[in-house]
């Protein structure tokens, strides 16, 4: 019997939006060289592979290049598919055991409430090289111990940029996200994160980003709550919600389609 394999887009309303994220549903542990292979088969910035343990789920990501600690959009989409295939209950708290702890899910009406780390971005000065290759001037830049934070001065900064990609992968971080407040009155803030560094050059809406844009931005603004847009190609929306050294992503998600991976 092969493996139940689902593609769901995260952080949207929509099919073909948001971002897309494979979920492996296994019976048990799996080989990390054959996640691994299959990851980079689906070819999405995430594919979670989960199976059933005491007190919850072994959850874990892989990039088409590499596992990964954290991740957002495939966390709710893991928690979308065991909800949607009856697994879960709609009223069953989905408590996942990731390489990150314990993180949880929620449903909230049509939305998936993530409880996240948060992970606060210290300033820091910014290498030079981190400057040519956005291509951008940044009014503000801290560093996670994943990722570098860079504010810049307005939302058509971050939509009209086009990074080195190259330049950016020499940094040695998993990764950088851009950011600035909203245009417009809808969203509190915009971004946009860039991994060529874990095989990703643009992700498309990064939960785990937020984790540290929800406090950065959070503390600029005054606010516990705020609706974020992460402005891809593809887009999405975040709900974020600042809970001490906790962070709440809200979102929606969407399956794809259903299918099978062949056992081997």
């Amino acid at each position: 019997m092969g493996v139940r394999i689902y593609q769901v887009d995260a952080f949207t309303r929509k099919p073909f939006s948001g971002n897309p994220a494979a979920v492996c549903l296994l019976s048990g542990p799996r080989d990390e060289t054959w996640m691994q292979n299959v990851a980079q088969e689906m070819n999405l910035s995430e594919t979670a592979f989960l199976y059933e343990q005491k007190d919850g789920f072994s959850l874990r990501w892989f990039t088409p290049a590499m596992e990964v600690e954290l991740c957002g959009h495939a966390t709710l989409a893991s928690a979308h598919i065991l909800w949607e295939v009856g697994l879960l209950s709609l009223t069953q708290t989905a408590r996942f055991h990731t390489l990150s702890g314990l993180l949880t899910a929620e449903k909230r009406g049509e939305e998936i409430e993530l409880n996240f780390p948060a992970t606060p971005a210290m300033p820091t000065s910014a290498p030079p090289e981190l400057a040519e290759a956005l291509g951008v001037r940044a009014t503000h830049v801290g560093m996670t111990k994943f990722d570098f934070l860079v504010e810049v001065s307005s939302e058509a900064e971050v939509r009209g940029m086009r990074p080195d990609f190259v330049k950016l992968k020499g940094l040695g971080v998993r990764g950088v996200m851009v950011t600035s407040v909203a245009a417009s009155k809808q969203y509190d803030f915009v971004s946009r994160f860039f991994a060529p560094g874990v095989g990703i050059d643009e992700d498309p809406v990064t939960g785990s980003a937020h984790c540290c844009l929800g406090p950065y931005w959070g503390q600029r603004l005054n606010k516990e709550e705020m609706f974020a847009y992460q402005a891809s190609a593809r887009g999405g929306e975040i709900r974020v919600c600042v809970a001490g050294s906790r962070v709440h992503l809200g979102g929606r998600a969407v399956t794809v389609f259903r299918g099978e991976l062949m056992d081997s």
